[in-house]
């Protein structure tokens, strides 16, 4: 549950502390106040997409926090251990809004992805709001009411898994058909590029090896030039490095059985003279087997433009052909055995469509049962809500095999008769605005009194009803308040005269600047802000002795 919630410097709000109770808490205020700021920092907080002009006028940044209490949540505080974000039985979750930068979110001050903010949000809080009944309008939406109230999720999990592997191998077989019926065609293809990279018979290490070649033919004349400089600067009787290397090695070998401190020196000087006599044989025996031989750099050159012809040919590098001749080899193989693969994957695709409209079966068995249960609910309440002799049901109609999805087999319909005597027809077809308001909060109370979501929010859902419709509508939220933390953001006192906790928002300005306090209030302060709600500007005794008599019920 929702036990206190923070916000600064957000839109109108300087500064704002709120501890909650459980039950229901009412929230109300004159139009304009700023009632829709809470709700919107609730939203910020469990992972809304941030809109930087929500950043207070004048302010570099905003943030909000809120601590809920997990004790009666295993399923959260199990979330939060799995994603190493556990604190016992508490939960902190915090926003930062920067103006210049990117927000910044934290859970138990760890830092967070909003995303999972989001994961969170759905597990800790449900907002119900007052546009709600135009989502009613489309199926899609009113499929996902149904599995709601129902509460089937393995089912749900199950039917979406056993069809996404069904379209997965129906995907496979069908482009496996395609390719059969050109299958002796590209085999054919297939065999002549096998046969031209088989007669090409690139051995491996092949192509390193005559470029490494053809570089030294093509170079020989300079390699022999430079090398025989090279050995008369490096051999030379008179001004050679090895003759002066080995002068000096025994001059300092005489110098360091005089004195033992040059022995390292001297031991360095003879490791430099014999190494380099062994470069020196390395460089001579090279010498003696380089030769220009026009012929072979031509067979070379000849070996080598046909290996790049062909990659060219392939528009693959040199190196690259090896690999090539083995996937070709694998395409081959997997093409002369395709009718064993092609039959069977078929039988895989039957096996696993059987296995979708088994899970999309199981999945309409429990529609079925959850719409009996709901269209009763619903047909109750709609009876306190000013509806009498009306009913609601809810329609599922099978799809053919052909329209499977990943939400089954079903054709949702919300049908409604407001008035005895009239036919059920679709929703969106026969409910009035008024109708569709109380119809809607029907189904919110309805599928929310299920919701295992421990605080329920509920954004003006009272819109369009009045008189002792709306001491109904309190009704109903006060009994959600007993299993759920219930705020209800409301107009009527009828509503708000139902609450256990009542909160006040208000709106000052000194002409340049405006700003928003909630604040909570005690017996007096609750009994004046009813009255104001019943009678306006003017509250008379009159008022205020009927604002006391709907407290106190």
């Amino acid at each position: 549950m929702l036990q206190h919630i923070q916000v600064k410097n957000l839109v109108i709000v300087r500064e704002l502390s709120l501890e909650l109770a459980a039950g229901m808490t009412a929230l109300t205020g004159e139009t304009g106040a700023g009632k829709s700021i809470l709700i919107d920092s609730l939203g910020l907080v469990l992972g809304n997409t941030v809109d930087k002009s929500m950043i207070r006028s004048g302010c570099d940044q905003a943030e909000i926090s809120a601590e809920f209490d997990l004790s009666d949540a295993p399923e959260t505080s199990q979330w939060l251990q799995d994603n190493a974000l556990d604190s016992e039985d508490e939960c902190i979750i915090r926003r930062i809004l920067v103006r210049k930068g990117r927000s910044r979110a934290f859970i138990n001050n760890r830092p967070v992805p909003a995303s999972l903010l989001t994961e969170l949000g759905e597990q800790l809080i449900s907002i119900h709001g007052q546009h709600e009944h135009q989502l009613l309008m489309k199926s899609n939406a009113q499929r996902n009411l149904l599995d709601a109230y129902a509460g089937h999720d393995r089912l749900l999990s199950g039917m979406r898994e056993s069809f996404r592997n069904y379209r997965l191998k129906e995907q496979q077989l069908q482009e496996l058909q395609r390719q059969s019926m050109d299958r002796a065609q590209r085999l054919d293809y297939l065999q002549f590029q096998i046969d031209e990279l088989r007669q090409l018979r690139l051995q491996p290490e092949e192509l390193e090896e005559l470029t490494g070649k053809q570089r030294q033919l093509a170079n020989a004349e300079q390699l022999g030039s430079d090398l025989s400089t090279l050995l008369l600067q490096l051999d030379d009787d008179e001004h050679g490095s090895q003759p002066g290397l080995a002068r000096a090695s025994v001059l300092l070998d005489r110098l360091a059985g005089l004195d033992e401190q040059l022995q390292p020196a001297n031991e360095l000087l003879d490791s430099a003279r014999i190494q380099v006599e062994e470069a020196i044989s390395l460089l001579r025996e090279y010498a003696s087997q380089l030769e220009a031989n026009p012929q072979l750099l031509q067979e070379i050159d000849q070996r080598l433009g046909e290996i790049h012809e062909l990659a060219r040919k392939h528009r693959i590098r040199a190196e690259e052909l090896p690999e090539l001749l083995t996937r070709l080899l694998t395409e081959q193989n997997a093409l002369e055995n395709a009718d064993i693969t092609l039959a069977e994957l078929e039988q895989e695709v039957r096996d696993l469509k059987k296995s979708s409209l088994s899970s999309a079966a199981k999945l309409s068995a429990s529609r079925r049962k959850a719409a009996a249960k709901l269209g009763k609910t619903v047909s109750g309440s709609m009876q306190k809500l000013g509806m009498k002799g009306g009913e609601f049901s809810v329609l599922i109609q099978p799809l053919p095999e052909e329209k499977l999805t990943v939400n089954g087999a079903d054709q949702i319909t919300f049908m409604v008769s407001a008035n005895p005597g009239q036919p059920l027809a679709p929703l969106a077809k026969v409910a009035s605005g008024g109708e569709l308001s109380r119809i809607s909060l029907a189904i919110q109370v309805a599928t929310a009194d299920c919701s295992a979501v421990p605080t329920l929010i509920f954004d003006e859902v009272d819109v369009g009803i009045g008189g002792a419709v709306a001491e109904t509508v309190g009704l109903l939220l006060q009994r959600l308040g007993t299993r759920n933390q219930v705020l209800c953001v409301t107009h009527l006192p009828q509503v708000a005269a139902q609450a256990n906790q009542h909160l006040q928002v208000n709106k000052r300005t000194d002409g340049k600047t405006t700003e928003t306090q909630i604040l909570p209030l005690d017996q007096e302060q609750r009994i004046k802000e009813i009255a104001r709600m019943l009678g306006g500007v003017a509250i008379t005794e009159q008022t205020l002795a009927h604002a006391r008599e709907m407290i106190s019920g």
